[in-house]
């Protein structure tokens, strides 16, 4: 056998794994199907989450609430259906000027537009009354990493869940149980951030309790994509959809997958579990932060190998928060321009404002920031600077959008705004 044969993976191995799945005696798989049938089994558990998310059954939830979420809302549907926000046509009008007319666009290559993170509903509205007025375009895609419970409580989750199955984006929640909740007895704050390189995730029975968290609020809100930290809720997630739950989760940057090679063993798994249609839950894997153009675009070679280019979403990071992630300056977006003609299905995910602005400001942005309580931000008297922030984020998303433009690059925006 010629050395390349050697990595095939003989039948036998596979039948191996196909036992282990099908052992009735299978404590692992046992706990799984034990929750999917805590929830109601798989028909009804995905009945329910379709019923949850419709938006006209969130909003007469919030109208039982009496919550001042509800009139924001319906402004958001007025400006919409007036056609209040900027189209994609008149937008690059605007930017290329006499240029429009002999331009021509990668629409097949282009980049959605993503902010992170859009931790309250009050914010998105400050974002979308901006672009009314400043005739500025929305995100095609959100990131969320706001505590679950607490945002129950002020119905956040409601109306963020309403408002972008009307601007028409895709958004992503990060549940509760994750990697910095405590599972980890022995760790704690930044006292003890050397020990999160050795055990952060969801240790021992947590994995579990994250599958029970996801199915709560798939059923109760209709949260389909929820952001995944750690191998073992990885494949949970795959597992969940190989029987019939049609839940997404998108991967994250902490998982670290910064060279092909862990992206094929990502990719590798989803393309096991994947149904027979070859859908898979993985609808998004975020890069680490070190990966070049070159590792992104063999990362596409394989993913498209696997026959999942229009299924797995790569989400890139462009800026980051000015502190506490990345050595600064950290700006990639000349490397976007030259990766976009060459790789499809991409996100351009803004977790920063532009370098020069974060210098400016008293208050930069702060990754730590996205796990303090509604309560502590209010303590600290910060609210005011996180959402300028934020609001930061959202010109950088404009600039990047005017780059693109000049390049005769294409982007998503929030489909039914910018028509």
């Amino acid at each position: 056998m010629e050395t390349r044969g050697k990595l095939i993976i003989p039948q036998e191995k596979v039948d191996d794994i196909n036992a282990i799945l099908t052992d009735p005696d299978n404590e692992l798989i046992n706990r799984l199907l034990e929750l999917v049938e805590k929830h109601g089994g798989v028909e009804e558990i995905n009945r329910k989450a379709e019923e949850s998310r419709k938006v006209e059954n969130l909003m007469e939830r919030l109208e039982k609430k009496d919550s001042p979420h509800l009139k924001e809302l319906e402004w958001l549907i007025e400006n919409r259906d007036k056609d209040a926000f900027i189209s994609v046509e008149e937008y690059r009008k605007r930017v290329l000027g006499e240029r429009y007319g002999s331009m021509t666009f990668k629409d097949d290559y282009a980049i959605t537009l993503e902010i992170s993170a859009c931790q309250y509903f009050p914010w998105f509205v400050a974002e979308a009354k901006r672009a009314v007025e400043r005739q500025e375009l929305m995100p095609g895609r959100f990131i969320r990493v706001r505590n679950m419970v607490e945002q129950v409580e002020d119905n956040d989750l409601l109306a963020m869940s309403a408002a972008m199955q009307i601007i028409g984006a895709s958004w992503c929640e990060t549940l509760d149980t994750k990697g910095t909740d405590g599972s980890n007895v022995h760790l704690g704050g930044p006292e003890t951030i050397t020990g999160y390189f050795g055990g952060v995730g969801q240790p021992n029975d947590h994995a579990i309790k994250w599958v029970d968290e996801f199915l709560h609020y798939y059923t109760a809100y209709g949260i389909r994509q929820v952001l995944n930290v750690n191998p073992g809720t990885v494949i949970l997630g795959y597992l969940l959809h190989k029987l019939g739950i049609n839940n997404e989760f998108k991967i994250s940057v902490y998982l670290g997958n910064d060279n092909p090679y862990a992206v094929f063993w990502t990719l590798m798994t989803a393309k096991l579990f994947s149904r027979e249609d070859d859908t898979t839950s993985l609808i998004g894997l975020n890069f680490a932060n070190s990966v070049n153009n070159e590792t992104i675009e063999l990362s596409a070679e394989i993913r498209k190998d696997l026959g999942f280019e229009d299924v797995v979403r790569f989400e890139h990071h462009i800026l980051e928060t000015f502190k506490s992630i990345v050595r600064q300056p950290y700006d990639r977006r000349d490397e976007l321009i030259e990766l976009t003609p060459k790789v499809r299905n991409i996100s351009a995910k803004h977790e920063g404002g532009e370098i020069e602005v974060e210098l400016t400001r008293e208050h930069p942005s702060d990754i730590l920031e996205y796990f303090l309580t509604k309560k502590e931000i209010k303590e600290r008297g910060i609210g005011e600077a996180i959402l300028r922030s934020y609001l930061d984020k959202h010109n950088a998303i404009n600039r990047t959008a005017k780059v693109l433009t000049e390049n005769g690059l294409s982007f998503i925006a929030a489909r039914n705004l910018h028509r």
